[in-house]
């Protein structure tokens, strides 16, 4: 893990979705490192439960649930018991990386659901409590494929397009109530996330240029530290950004 800030969280309640594995866990980890107290959302009860061992404390709390849902988002809520100081929205999924022409509805909607609808529905929820704390920082991780359209699927690349379009207007409308929000673009990272080529067209495609361009795989830990920094009052002037951590592939 890059070196922790100790008691740089001290004091604040964080919400990471995607916590039970790869950039969400990671996160989970590094923010109670550095004082948070978190709750932690993911569809996996198996990965929570092994995190919630890990971890081993009080200051953790998991919330098993499909975070595109409202049900999930008010269960995430009422863990938060009335304050929210940061956001990390890591939940994702990928699209099996087909093009329009094999694009089938459920696909579109799935990945739609869980990288955009999931984002809105919790910062939708947590506003209030920023609004009035007049304090808060929300960091949503899109993609590579959020700035290019060869890095991905359709709908993958077309939702985290989306991600940064709302973080941007997001940033915009509560600046001046001391809300900021912020986008991590990660390049390729370890993760187990699913990323199957499932069109033989896609891969003749984009192939060849992911294997031109793509730098090294970065660790989960790496992107936590990213996440972290705009999360925390070391990055309190910055809102509205994209920070590609992506080890200079957006420089290609």
């Amino acid at each position: 893990m890059p070196n922790t800030s100790p008691s740089r969280f001290d004091g604040k309640t964080a919400i990471v979705t995607g916590a039970g594995s790869g950039i969400g866990r990671a996160t989970v980890i590094r923010l109670r490192a550095e004082g948070a107290r978190v709750i932690g959302t993911d569809i996996s009860r198996e990965r929570l439960d092994q995190l919630t061992t890990e971890l081993g404390d009080d200051n953790f709390l998991a919330v098993v649930g499909d975070v595109s849902a409202e049900d999930t988002v008010q269960s995430v809520m009422a863990a938060a018991g009335g304050r929210v100081d940061a956001v990390a929205n890591v939940a994702g999924i990928m699209d099996g990386f087909l093009p329009p022409h094999e694009l089938d509805d459920a696909t579109w909607e799935r990945v739609m659901n869980v990288n955009v609808t999931a984002i809105m529905r919790l910062t939708r929820a947590v506003l209030p409590l920023m609004r009035e704390a007049k304090y808060g920082s929300i960091v949503n991780v899109s993609s590579e494929a959020g700035l290019r359209g060869s890095a991905a699927g359709t709908a993958y690349t077309t939702s985290k397009h989306a991600v940064i379009g709302f973080t941007r207007s997001t940033s915009f409308f509560y600046a001046p109530e001391g809300i900021r929000c912020n986008v991590v673009a990660p390049g390729g990272v370890a993760t187990n996330i699913e990323a199957p080529f499932n069109s033989e067209f896609a891969g003749g495609r984009l192939g060849p240029f992911m294997q031109l361009m793509v730098p090294p795989m970065a660790t989960p830990e790496q992107l936590a530290a990213s996440i972290t920094w705009l999360l925390s009052d070391d990055s309190l002037n910055v809102t509205g950004t994209v920070l590609a951590s992506d080890g200079g592939w957006s420089a290609l």
